[in-house]
């Protein structure tokens, strides 16, 4: 865990907080009580930037936010322990099971757009964009790539540095499904870390480093690393994320939707109840001000109406147990 709030996230609660003072006023809140969340490291900056806005309207709540990775986190929430879950990617069947267990129901709340973003070194003048293909052979374990010039003969004969988010992290598996599909296999060589920040340190500290981690700390760094635009596999062209390309779908395949997962009998708690509503209710701000890309208001919507409602389960597997997939505006209802 950080031993302090990122100066981009200091910035966006100070610009939120004069929005806040200028919003309508409405009645004042009173909850007070425990609030536990853990999860995606991805979607931490958001849920430290919701805890600290929350917590300053209800001073008597003690909010607590882990960045386990999104795997660590449903650990715990099926457990039990935590009562809400961040996670970048939906969650899995297995999950799903492992909550059944405790009984513990769930109401699925999609937060933001993120756009997974491929990173090398500022020095890096070579790898000016990349094919899934290209990606592919630097993380498959079958890739066979250990120089730049395995990837593309035109490239320096030079030892890469690979660098990853750990195993637990919904970032390493919505990577892996797109780059090598959910029976393929990532290699084993590379330098893993559930703290995006150690990656950050890693690929700006070696002139041959490559990683990929969420679009927030991309923009949070990026006078320290160098997007590489990635060709979308339907359009052909090489697209840069940036908050319109990931907002419009065409940085592809590397566009997802960020969630935050409740559980019901958490909810019974009022400080519990007050947190995921406060969240949805500023989620859009909040979501742009951290540097992730706001959902269409049809989908904040939807969410408001699915937590007041109880609504249990997951859109993202269907009645057959196989993924759902698609734009979020379409799957989530």
């Amino acid at each position: 865990m950080r031993s302090a709030r990122p100066a981009l996230i200091l910035a966006a609660t100070a610009s939120l907080a004069a929005m806040l003072a200028l919003a309508p006023s409405r009645p004042a809140q009173s909850a007070e009580g425990a609030v536990r969340v853990d999860g995606s490291s991805t979607v931490f900056p958001f849920a430290e930037a919701v805890a600290e806005e929350f917590s300053k309207k209800n001073p008597k709540a003690k909010v607590t936010v882990g960045q386990s990775g999104t795997g660590g986190g449903f650990k715990r929430f099926g457990a039990g322990e935590v009562d809400m879950a961040n996670a970048s990617r939906p969650i899995k069947a297995g999950e799903v099971a492992e909550c059944a267990k405790r009984s513990i129901e769930f109401v699925e709340l999609p937060v933001a757009f993120d756009g997974l973003t491929i990173v090398v070194n500022k020095a890096n003048t070579w790898a000016a964009q990349m094919t899934v293909e290209q990606i592919r052979k630097v993380y498959s374990a079958d890739g066979g790539a250990k120089t730049w010039k395995d990837v593309d003969p035109s490239w320096p004969d030079e030892p890469m540095k690979i660098y990853s988010p750990g195993t637990d992290s919904g970032t390493f598996d919505y990577f892996k499904e797109v780059v090598v599909g959910k029976e393929g296999k990532i290699r084993g060589d590379m330098s893993v870390s559930e703290d995006d920040n150690v990656l950050v340190r890693g690929v700006e500290g070696d002139r041959n480093a490559i990683g990929f981690f969420g679009f927030a700390y991309f923009t949070e760094n990026q006078s320290k690393l160098r997007a590489v635009p990635v060709v979308n596999p339907k359009s052909g062209k090489a697209v840069t994320p940036t908050h319109d390309s990931i907002e419009d779908g065409s940085y592809a395949p590397f566009g997802r939707p960020l969630f935050v997962y409740v559980s019901k009998p958490a909810l019974a708690r009022p400080a519990v109840a007050a947190y995921a509503a406060f969240m949805l209710e500023h989620a859009g701000e909040l979501a742009e001000e951290v540097g992730y890309v706001k959902l269409p208001a049809a989908v904040y919507e939807r969410a408001r109406a699915n937590l007041k409602a109880g609504r249990a389960g997951t859109q993202f597997i269907g009645p057959d147990g196989k993924d759902v997939h698609g734009p979020i505006a379409e799957t989530y209802r």
